[in-house]
């Protein structure tokens, strides 16, 4: 039987070698395990701060829930007026002085130049100034490219909001003054500067918003300003834009972006308006609120696609207008020509930003290219479609009802 044949014995220094392989071997297998747990743990992290946040959100939610769903109990069967709980307001501006409003929306070109973004946008808000406009609305994301991609890199500190108070842009030193302010956020320190010389009401589009106490947390946020009062209302995003039509466009905000709490509704130089952005105008109900806190004007950033734009875009607007018998404005970004041929391909926008009215007619509008969009808003309209057609007091209020579920004070 043949005897087993073994390898001959190693010398010395080939074996130090083979154990110096060896060792590196495992400190590098260490050093990638570590780094990979690291990530995982990071993750983890934003993972579990993202749930219990959400959680406190949900048991909010639920104690508003069971408040208001206790007031409608306590109404059941009994006619709500208008349908609302609680009761609907009204925008005080047309008890004291309804009027004619001169509006303009942006409708800027969005490229991948910060700086430049916030350079046409201040020179599109002194264009509509110098042309009489007291309320100028800017697009959905004015500041960078519409990609999930992009929303962490072009994110800025919004708050607190007192850091954009009346004194920006004044030449008295203060917080709202100081180098950070245009260092750290730009876009936001330009719509105080541009409102603030400007004189008008401006509703800011909407940016990429970075939390101040979670860096991690970023929102799709419009800031609103009132002329010298600087910034009134910021609103979040309520309902992100997440869909999947297969071979057609596939896009999920939630990727990336928080949904907003609250609803909006500021009082203005021109008059109470709500606000909204893009996806959140697909639901009536958020409008309804609006309507039902007082706002006479709903105001939409948005940049809806080439996809639901043709078919969806002015028909929920007039929508909303219809149903509320408010003025509705939506401000889109211009189209990007080239979105197509760029690696990867870019969001196309559907453009046409309008002005509708409170029988669902349009006042102004444009095609898909940069433009400023014009319009005349006579308030007293609303009180004229509203008498003619009383929808409040038709409504069946002992059947349904619209509930806010965080009615201001």
């Amino acid at each position: 039987r043949a005897r087993p044949s073994f390898p001959a014995p190693m010398s010395g220094g080939g074996a130090q070698t083979l154990a110096a392989t060896a060792l590196a071997a495992s400190l590098t297998f260490f050093a990638v395990s570590h780094r990979r747990v690291a990530s995982v743990s990071r993750r983890l992290d934003r993972v579990a701060a993202r749930v219990e946040r959400e959680r406190q959100r949900t048991r909010r939610s639920s104690m508003a829930l069971a408040s208001s769903s206790a007031d409608v109990d306590a109404l059941a069967g009994k006619r709500v007026t208008g349908a609302r709980v609680p009761s609907p307001r009204r925008d005080p501006r047309l008890a004291t002085h309804p009027g004619k409003v001169k509006v303009a929306l942006c409708q800027l070109s969005v490229g991948d130049d910060k700086s430049k973004n916030i350079d046409a946008m201040v020179a599109a808000v002194r264009a509509a100034a110098r042309d009489g406009a007291a309320l100028v609305v800017l697009p959905e994301m004015w500041n960078c490219p519409y990609a999930n991609a992009s929303f962490p890199t072009y994110a800025e500190v919004i708050d607190p909001t007192t850091r954009w108070g009346p004194a920006v842009c004044t030449d008295e030193p203060g917080p709202a003054n100081d180098a950070s302010s245009v260092v750290d956020s730009p876009s936001v320190a330009a719509l105080a500067a541009v409102a603030r010389e400007t004189g008008v009401v401006l509703v800011g589009g909407s940016i990429p918003e970075r939390d101040v106490d979670d860096t991690n947390l970023l929102y799709n946020a419009c800031c609103v300003f009132d002329g010298d009062r600087g910034l009134i209302a910021k609103h979040r995003k309520t309902h992100l834009f997440d869909l999947d039509i297969p071979g057609e466009i596939s896009f999920r905000e939630s990727d990336t972006l928080a949904a907003g709490a609250d609803l909006t509704v500021a009082d203005t130089a021109i008059g109470r308006i709500g606000v909204g952005i893009c996806f959140d105008m697909r639901f009536p109900e958020l409008a309804a609120v609006c309507a039902s806190r007082g706002a006479s004007m709903l105001v939409y950033p948005g940049a809806f696609n080439t996809v639901t734009g043709p078919l969806h875009w002015e028909l929920l607007q007039r929508a909303r207008a219809v149903d509320n018998q408010i003025f509705v404005l939506t401000c889109s970004p211009a189209r990007d020509v080239d979105a197509k041929k760029k690696s990867p391909p870019a969001y196309e926008a559907w453009g046409h930003s309008t002005v509708v009215g409170p029988f669902a007619e349009i006042l102004a509008t444009t095609d898909e290219h940069e433009s400023i969009v014009v319009a005349e808003c006579d308030l007293e309209h609303i009180a004229i479609r509203r008498r003619n057609m009383p929808l409040e007091t038709q409504r069946r209020g002992d059947l349904y009802a619209v509930v806010d579920r965080k009615p201001p004070p």
